[in-house]
């Protein structure tokens, strides 16, 4: 899906038509498809991304009339990234330091012990043993 464009094309045409891929390869000529894509090319994405965009920038908006001066939001700030890839899998230690960077970043509270969780539980031991196999 990520080498194929045109594939991801048919994809978003079938979500605003409401129909499956192959229903809408069915019943649409090439010419109608080609035109379909000039017409995205024209207007802009439609279907999710377009959405996305939308409400990124409306985010961007809000989050930049609450905000005082400095650095302003924008709406990349605020749209997802869908396709990541073929990422590995994340350690346990890397997941808890980017949570804990995200708590900070939104102002908030650390109630793991000491600021730092023991072997990945915040609890400390009393959490280990609720975890063992009985």
């Amino acid at each position: 899906m990520r080498a194929d464009p045109e594939r991801r094309f048919y994809h978003r045409l079938a979500l605003e038509l409401r129909c499956t891929v192959p229903e809408l390869l069915a019943r649409t000529s090439s010419g109608e498809l080609t035109e379909w894509m000039a017409y995205e090319r024209v207007t802009g994405m439609f279907g999710p991304e377009r959405m996305d965009l939308l409400f990124g920038i409306l985010s961007a908006t809000v989050a930049n009339a609450a905000r005082g001066k400095g650095k302003k939001a924008t709406p990349k700030d605020f749209m997802p990234e869908w396709d990541q890839g073929r990422k590995a899998p994340m350690e346990w230690r890397q997941m808890l330091a980017a949570v804990k960077t995200y708590n900070r970043r939104i102002g908030g509270t650390d109630s793991t012990t000491e600021g730092g969780a023991v072997d990945g539980d915040a609890r400390g031991t009393a959490g280990l043993r609720r975890h063992q196999h009985r």
